[in-house]
């Protein structure tokens, strides 16, 4: 039997979790998956369940795990790659949930969490986030204030609460353990990117009281044991998903912008050193090992694959996706579309922005439109990171929506920077698993990329300085 060591690699995604096992180079020997509901109960709403969550991981892991036969028995260790904005509340004496998961996309206090908009810089410099009911400290109050079940743990002194991935640690391990990685920490907008760790001013601010959070510890910590079936491992590694996507191909590249675009789409940029204090920007860790530090600015488009979503029902076309290419081909003058699909995030943050088509098209010319303003607001993202990082000498694109090969081909053009592309839809499980697997110097090196060269298309770079402006005409940024 082949004993060299092998790593199971948890992606527990916003649409399913999947399962993947892979060698000491990062390559894919087995793979499950299971999907998992999102339920929108009222306007602004979004969740999961916790339960039906941790079976599907448990689904996922067993169908990799099987498909191996006795290779199975050679995984050393695993890691989790979670949503990072999700949070939940749960009970530490039996680890059932008292709360829905809160997903990422969950927006039902941010009326209440307007009063605290004075105070939005000082929480922007604490936890490198702009106030935003996107994270945590809002859905926990809420739940405080809506759900009897919290209180009465509260009063009880039987209530946890955080991260989902501190929750998904909890009830997978055997350790019951209460622990938060710096990255899923920190999107509850508690957490202290200086001292790492939890903030009793901010928790003072929020009105939520200390001693329900996890510890925090780093992003390689020894979490636990986790057993499927008749097997037990440690899991060695927690991280968000989009900050494991990163290290998919290994160590990152200070000098390549990292994009991923899926139902929203992150652009970040991996440093060795504190970037400090970033206006328009978010800041985090990606990665804490005890030793090394990787931190990371980072920009977000809500108005990713939830755009081609809403563009669906705009359009009144069950496919969008099938034609689009064509679409995307045909040449044409489209409408600019100012992108607000879920709130407006980097560079503009303005949660209530109303969404608008700005001239007149057809319904196909709309969706070349909306693909465009993808495009358009990950480079207002780029430019902005160029401010305060060294520019970006390449675009490394990952996610669904990627492969969208002229969404590809637009931001090459109006950034004038090669856009990388490789075929690995695991980008996140690859990431969570060279962390787990302790950082081999060869990961993942092998795979072919796609690179598409920025053409000199003039009519798009004036579309996108058209659109940069009506943006600013209409965010005053």
């Amino acid at each position: 039997m082949n004993s060299d060591p092998i790593y199971l690699a948890i992606d527990q995604g916003t649409h399913a979790s999947r399962a993947v096992v892979l060698d000491h180079r990062g390559r894919v020997l087995a793979s499950g998956a299971q999907e998992i509901g999102l339920t929108r109960p009222q306007t602004d709403w979004a969740e999961q369940d916790g339960d039906e969550m941790l079976a599907s991981i448990f689904t996922a892991a067993t169908q990799a795990l099987s498909a191996l036969g006795e290779r199975r028995r050679d995984v050393i260790a695993a890691g989790l790659a979670s949503q990072r904005s999700s949070c939940v509340c749960w009970d530490r004496r039996d680890g059932r949930p008292l709360s829905p998961v809160f997903s990422w996309q969950d927006r039902r206090a941010h009326l209440w969490l307007r009063q605290f908009e004075a105070q939005g810089e000082e929480v922007h410099r604490k936890t490198g986030l702009f106030l935003s009911a996107h994270y945590g400290a809002s859905k926990l109050r809420w739940a405080l204030d809506h759900l009897p079940a919290v209180r009465e743990a509260q009063a009880a002194v039987t209530l946890c609460w955080g991260p989902q991935a501190s929750f998904l640690a909890f009830r997978l391990l055997e350790e019951h353990p209460l622990f938060a990685d710096p990255q899923c920490a920190a999107r509850t907008q508690l957490w202290n990117l200086q001292t790492r760790d939890w903030d009793p001013e901010l928790l003072s601010l929020f009105g939520l009281p200390q001693g329900f959070l996890p510890k925090s510890v780093p992003t390689c910590y020894p979490f636990g044991t986790l057993r499927v079936g008749d097997l037990a491992f440690p899991l060695a590694a927690v991280n968000g998903d989009q900050s494991a996507a990163v290290f998919a191909f290994g160590w990152p590249e200070e000098d390549s912008a990292y994009v991923n675009i899926g139902t929203s789409a992150f652009v970040q940029r991996a440093l060795t050193r504190d970037p400090g204090y970033v206006p328009r920007q978010l800041t985090g860790i990606i990665l804490d090992d005890g030793e090394t530090t990787v931190y990371t600015v980072e920009g977000n488009v809500n108005g990713a694959g939830a755009a081609l979503e809403w563009l669906r029902s705009e359009l009144g076309i069950d496919d969008v996706l099938s034609p689009l290419p064509q679409w995307l081909e045909t040449p044409c003058e489209p409408p600019l579309f100012l992108n607000g699909i879920a709130g407006l995030g980097g560079p503009f943050w303005k949660p209530d922005f109303a969404s608008r088509f700005v001239g007149a098209g057809e319904p196909w010319q709309k969706a070349v439109a909306v693909v465009e303003s993808i495009a358009f607001l990950l480079q207002a993202n780029i430019e902005e990171m160029a401010k305060h990082v060294l520019p970006a000498a390449r675009i490394r694109v990952s996610g669904g929506v990627s492969r969208i090969d002229d969404l590809c081909r637009r931001l090459a053009a109006v950034s004038g920077l090669p856009v990388h592309r490789r075929d690995d839809p695991e980008a996140t499980a690859r990431g969570i698993g060279y962390l787990a697997a302790g950082r081999p110097s060869i990961w993942n090196n092998a795979t072919a990329e796609q690179v598409f060269a920025p053409a000199a298309d003039a009519d798009i770079r004036r579309r996108y300085r058209r659109w940069r402006a009506l943006m600013s005409e209409a965010t005053g940024v």
